[in-house]
């Protein structure tokens, strides 16, 4: 099994789509109800979808970059506001973090080698009893 794609909720579709072009992505999908991204490595998209109603996502997107401190300071220049530069963590990710025009929470992250491997990793087992 594979992710295919995350939807984010948002309450204008013009600045959200505006945003996510200006961070780099690809739009795929054009309608005044949806819109689809790529990403710029590989093959994951994500995708943004009206809401006409108030809502609040607890949610949090990443998007991992090798090139983090460049990628940031570029989108700075073309004024992208952050609420955290690129900082490392205590769990060895370094972190940016800044909103979408809708509050959806975006980090911009790069963790190399521990994103799969972090030195917790657990051992692989079985299901636990009610699991499918």
């Amino acid at each position: 099994m594979n992710m295919n794609q995350v939807t984010l909720p948002v309450n204008d579709m013009i600045a959200a789509v505006n945003f996510y072009l200006s961070l780099g992505f690809t739009q795929i999908v054009d309608t005044p109800h949806y819109a689809r991204f790529t990403c710029p490595l590989g093959e994951a998209t994500f995708s943004l979808a009206l809401e006409t109603t108030d809502f609040s996502n607890g949610a949090v997107i990443y998007f991992e970059t090798e090139n983090l401190d460049d990628l940031v300071a570029d989108l700075t220049n073309k004024g992208i506001v952050f609420e955290q530069l690129p900082t490392e963590q205590r769990y060895l990710w370094k972190e940016a973090v800044l909103r979408d025009p809708s509050d959806n929470k975006i980090k911009l992250y790069w963790a190399g080698e521990n994103r799969i491997n972090p030195p917790w990793k657990v051992e692989i087992r079985a299901p636990r009893n009610g699991s499918k």
